[in-house]
């Protein structure tokens, strides 16, 4: 399975790539972003996984979020994948709504038709997609996630349940608890069917109460967020770690809200975190 390279920009001293290839495990063909820091003409770097949200593709982040000058100086890859398999013949919400099918796939592997036969993201991101970097470019096994909203989501869930495969994980305005919230309840009643058990292991809220216990966690949630009541709820998690006695930095932001503006004013400190997971020795 060979990658095929899209583009290349300089940032920073090093590389904004973005890559084509065939994935077996979505069955079609799917893009992802790259930044490569400088460190890595040197050798092999660590690498942060970044899941993005509702709507959003592999662009988003390596647009917005400015994070590729705070990844440069402390020597992390990041890899962006897109939030849901694509291309002809995937399916898509029947009313093409924004959160449901194409931009949505919620990191889950789905088992209900017609989903099933391509939305496996939690396959792919947990398994394909480090199996490829790190076999055809200059990226260790050594690993950190995060992600935003939906992707926060996923960060959380693909961290509890592979605790072993990450060094750390952080979220921005994270959906915690998706069994109960709109977003999260039409997305699992298409992709995984009536089955709340099948729900269960992908919610992070659910997970932590089974006795499931992160790496390192940062989570930051704007109080000015639109979705904070409705959809991301942090408190649940808040309390989930507390009643499991698991420590992690779970922060309110005063007038902060669900956009890019908000990840942008964050990414260095969360990058500083994976940074001191990644690299023990830097603690900066």
């Amino acid at each position: 399975m060979m990658l095929t390279k899209l583009s290349s920009h300089k940032v920073f001293g090093g590389q904004q790539l973005q890559f084509e290839h065939a994935s077996a495990c979505l069955d079609c063909s799917m893009k992802f972003s790259v930044f490569l820091p400088p460190q890595a003409e040197q050798g092999p770097v660590p690498a942060l996984y970044w899941l993005s949200g509702l709507t959003c593709t592999d662009d988003n982040f390596s647009h917005k979020a400015g994070a590729q000058q705070y990844a440069a100086q402390h020597g992390i890859a990041l890899i962006i994948p897109d939030t849901s398999p694509r291309g002809e013949g995937v399916a898509d919400d029947a009313e093409g709504a924004y959160d449901f099918g194409l931009g949505a796939g919620f990191y889950l592997n789905a088992t209900e038709q017609p989903y099933a036969k391509h939305y496996r993201m939690y396959d792919y991101i947990v398994d394909e997609l480090p199996q490829l970097v790190e076999s055809q470019l200059p990226i260790t096994a050594v690993r950190s996630i995060s992600g935003h909203s939906m992707g926060g989501h996923g960060a959380l869930v693909i961290a509890l349940r592979n605790s072993s495969r990450y060094r750390s994980v952080s979220a921005f305005a994270p959906i915690v608890n998706p069994m109960d919230c709109p977003w999260g309840v039409k997305a699992f009643s298409g992709y995984l069917g009536r089955s709340t058990e099948a729900w269960a292991n992908y919610d992070s809220v659910r997970l932590i109460q089974q006795g499931l216990t992160p790496p390192p966690l940062l989570v930051d949630q704007g109080d000015s967020d639109n979705f904070l009541t409705s959809q991301l709820r942090p408190e649940r998690l808040q309390q989930a770690c507390q009643q499991a006695g698991i420590s992690a930095s779970i922060r309110l932001q005063p007038g902060y809200d669900h956009s890019y503006y908000f990840i942008a004013s964050f990414i260095a400190e969360h990058i500083a975190f994976h940074a001191g997971h990644l690299n023990p020795a830097d603690q900066s």
